[in-house]
């Protein structure tokens, strides 16, 4: 069963969300019952395949064995070479996922969610070389890769969040006021997901008109598609926040209007927020900081150029191996750099001055900008 992909999962979802209720009202929260949610939640999603579950426990405990040895190692030495084979071996799992499937060989590594683990585990293992995580049980360590309104596709959450939030029983009035924007962002992405994306695909993209690829109808389906995209997930990451509150944990936003962004830097501080942070923070700004303090190139320019293309790359390469995904990475990293040399030239001759028509004029480019992209990423020009 897919989370939050039909009513029967939602009606057992309520019934077992009632006691977290009560208990929210009454302050007080059971980390046995917690647990019992958890196990029935994942159960449900992963018993239909036995490999998956199979996949998923073996994951898990090989993960749980990695960070918790270097969580031990950490506290004496801190190699650089030691850190790399962690991280390394946290992502081998992910990357037989991708690349089995480009040999036909049949996958019995993956499962849903592996790709939003591996997020988590990388996170946890770069804050314990860094010394922003010197402590970590095992206990915390499975709360976190486990906790199930997120497991299947996010938001990535950070585990000094997520732990603050874990450890802190919220009062009556707090609770209230979590219950309520839980049930709204439940309710929103009912709205997003079963109305809105369900109807743009079946009345558009499905159609006969839109399904022959002529150049009339992929322009047509590019925004249809786009759309579809926005919508669809967006209601997941709603249904994900949503019961992550009922449950007492402030599960940040995915998604904020990106449709209105005014430059795709814009852009990407709006859409798919979890996973742009997570690259930006993790790869981008690590990237950049290596290859500075290396001195191999002395231009900080042509360093952040190339850590946008890593970024990116690695995005479209997360997607899947196929030759769209890849290009859309890419094609990503061309318009941030554009972008990025554009707004050093506009400050050194002031030629895009910024009032209500640019702003507009702006919109409008890069909405349009996105939606080529999501055309690429589709697969339907390749």
């Amino acid at each position: 069963m897919i989370p939050y992909s039909s009513f029967y999962f939602f009606i057992i979802l309520g019934v077992l969300l009632i006691p977290i209720i009560v208990l929210g009202y009454k302050e007080k929260r059971s980390m046995i019952y917690y647990s019992f949610v958890h196990c029935i939640i994942l159960l449900l999603v992963f018993i239909s395949d036995i490999h998956q579950l199979i996949s998923l426990v073996v994951y898990i405990f090989w993960q749980v064995l990695l960070v918790q040895w270097y969580v031990s190692y950490r506290k004496e030495k801190n190699e650089s070479y030691v850190f790399y084979l962690v991280t390394l071996l946290s992502i081998v799992p992910l990357f037989l996922t991708k690349i089995l499937p480009v040999f036909e060989i049949k996958n019995l590594v993956g499962f849903l969610g592996i790709s939003y683990l591996t997020f988590k585990t990388v996170q946890m293992i770069i804050d314990i070389r860094d010394g922003v995580l010197k402590t970590l049980t095992v206990k915390e360590q499975l709360a976190f890769l486990l906790f199930f309104p997120t497991i299947s596709s996010g938001p990535i959450d950070r585990f000094k969040r997520f732990k603050k939030d874990m450890d802190t029983i919220p009062t009556k009035e707090e609770y209230r006021l979590l219950l309520y924007q839980g049930i709204n962002k439940i309710f929103l992405g009912f709205l997003y997901k079963f109305i809105i994306a369900y109807m743009i695909n079946e009345r558009i993209i499905q159609t006969p008109f839109i399904q022959d690829h002529t150049p009339l109808a992929n322009f047509l389906y590019m925004y249809a598609y786009s759309l579809y995209l926005f919508f669809d997930f967006a209601g997941y990451s709603a249904f994900a926040i949503g019961v992550s509150y009922i449950m007492g944990i402030k599960t940040p936003e995915n998604f904020n209007l990106p449709f209105i962004s005014k430059n795709i830097k814009d852009f990407w501080n709006r859409w798919h927020m979890s996973l742009s942070f997570w690259f930006r923070d993790y790869v981008y700004m690590r990237f950049v900081l290596f290859m500075t303090k290396k001195k191999w190139i002395k231009n900080r320019y042509a360093i952040s150029y190339m850590g946008y293309f890593l970024l990116f790359l690695l995005m479209g390469l997360w997607h899947g191996m196929e030759l769209h995904y890849i290009a859309y990475g890419l094609y990503h990293a061309l318009l941030i750099i554009s972008f990025d040399y554009f707004e050093r030239k506009n400050k050194q001759f002031k030629f895009w001055k910024k009032n209500k028509m640019t702003n507009i004029i702006s919109i409008i480019i890069t909405f349009h900008a996105v939606c080529f992209g999501f055309l690429i990423f589709s697969g339907r020009l390749f």
